[in-house]
């Protein structure tokens, strides 16, 4: 076996997709999802613990992303983990880690004319991104 590199979450977007344009049509949304823990302390007081996890969709999925997702909404992302180095503006090297989203569902209820119940978008696979990796 070579490995797993899955990741699945539910949180809620910290902001509205970013949505960026390249070359050749690629189409990029990055949104920050929070997920939320609840806990007892050592003194059995409640406690949340909230980790922000940067989410990175391609192609499809990012249309479908700029055109749905808005801050607060409740989220289901399925995806891997992926790391990379950037230089910053003042020419520092960052590392960061993101997840590359495969799939995601909508997990909110929306108002609609039918008064149906939640709305699941599930967008399908995401196209690739011409030249493989990303370009940034």
């Amino acid at each position: 076996m070579r490995g797993l590199n899955k990741v699945l979450l539910i949180g809620n977007l910290g902001k509205d997709p970013e949505i960026q344009n390249f070359d050749k049509g690629a189409l990029l949304a990055k949104f920050p999802l929070a997920t939320t823990e609840t806990f007892k302390d050592k003194n059995g007081q409640r406690q949340d613990r909230t980790e922000w996890h940067n989410i990175v969709v391609w192609g499809t999925l990012a249309e479908v992303a700029q055109k749905y997702l808005r801050k607060g909404m409740m989220v289901y992302v399925e995806g891997r983990i992926q790391s990379r180095q950037y230089e910053d503006k003042e020419g520092n090297k960052k590392n960061i880690t993101e997840i590359r989203a495969e799939n995601f569902q909508m997990l909110e209820r929306r108002d609609n004319a039918a008064g149906q119940g939640p709305q699941i978008v599930e967008p399908g696979a995401p196209s690739e991104v011409p030249g493989g990796d990303m370009p940034f």
